[in-house]
């Protein structure tokens, strides 16, 4: 099969098609797409025929599948690896909770996924199995955005490190979180500039959940993300992807942020699965990390934020 390549940014994001991964590829195959992947670090699957099943199948040519944190209730998906990105509960109706309502507003701030922990992402890939008409995932090119620094700013950025943390882009999406309670949470440390691995391109890795750079002050700490962040989502950037039922996209979050896009998701429904590839050169936690931060969410968010005790 030959494999199309269709960019959408001169530097940045690609549909791809002629192949068929429903089922077992090729080597060469395998190789070719994770090439693909790594020269544009988000590619674009129209009408991909995938289910449940094949998914997650395809997501393992990348490497090492996360496990997605447990979720409240009965659970929508038999697989364990599946990320559910949805609005719907585990008999399709669409949920009314003001905490998950809250956690998908955090969603719409420009992030990359798992950086609050020390065992990185590398690619997520999300299916689309229904969507709403608007509501489109953006993506932002975080590896020309540092290409185009000046080099006094790159000068700069040499050596520092960045302080995350998944409570810090809750209290922003709107959770009543004090700066005091935030500080009690786990941080990961990441260097604001690395070396994305697939490309041998440096990256900008900061986004929401960058809180503090280390060894600045706060204040000035924050105002370089910020700064940055904005830098990053210039319009020459960053573009939008709108689905249908079977289009998929893949994100490298190594060399990319994303945020979700507005819609009414109180009369909209959305059912979105997510498949998360770990980092290969981070630590392997055996998944804990990741289960470990979104469990002490799930615990804390009714008692410190006003909202229902979530059951665990």
């Amino acid at each position: 099969m030959s494999i199309t390549v269709t960019p959408i940014l001169p530097r940045f994001g690609a549909e791809v098609s002629g192949i068929d991964i429903t089922g077992p590829l090729s080597e060469e195959n395998k190789r070719e797409i994770i090439d693909i992947q790594n020269r544009w670090g988000v590619t674009v699957w129209r009408d991909t025929g995938l289910d449940d099943d094949s998914h997650v199948a395809f997501t393992r040519i990348f490497g090492d599948v996360i496990l997605a944190p447990k979720t409240r209730g009965r659970p929508r998906f038999a697989h364990p690896e599946l990320f559910d990105a949805s609005n719907l509960d585990a008999d399709g109706n669409i949920v009314d909770d003001e905490h998950r309502r809250l956690t998908n507003r955090g969603n719409r701030l420009w992030h990359s996924d798992s950086s609050f922990v020390q065992e990185r992402a590398a690619q997520s890939l999300l299916l689309c199995h229904e969507a709403p008409n608007g509501g489109p995932t953006w993506f932002a090119d975080t590896r020309s955005a540092y290409d185009d620094l000046p080099q006094a700013m790159k000068d700069r950025l040499a050596g520092l490190e960045a302080r995350h943390c998944y409570f810090w882009s809750r209290r922003r999406a709107g959770y009543p979180y004090t700066e005091e309670e935030v500080d009690r949470f786990p941080h990961s440390v990441h260097p604001v500039v690395h070396v994305h691995a697939g490309s041998g391109r440096k990256a900008l890795y900061l986004g929401a959940h960058a809180r503090d750079i280390v060894g600045m002050e706060r204040e000035e700490g924050r105002a370089l993300i910020e700064e940055l962040n904005d830098w990053v989502g210039r319009p020459e950037y960053i573009f939008p992807v709108e689905y249908r039922p079977g289009d998929m996209v893949i994100w490298d979050n190594l060399c990319t942020y994303h945020r979700a896009g507005d819609f009414d998701e109180s009369l909209h429904r959305r059912d979105m699965r997510r498949t998360t590839i770990r980092d290969p050169q981070a630590p392997d936690s055996g998944d804990g990390s990741v289960q470990a931060m979104f469990r002490q969410a799930s615990q804390t968010d009714g008692r410190i934020a006003g909202l229902q005790d979530p059951k665990s």
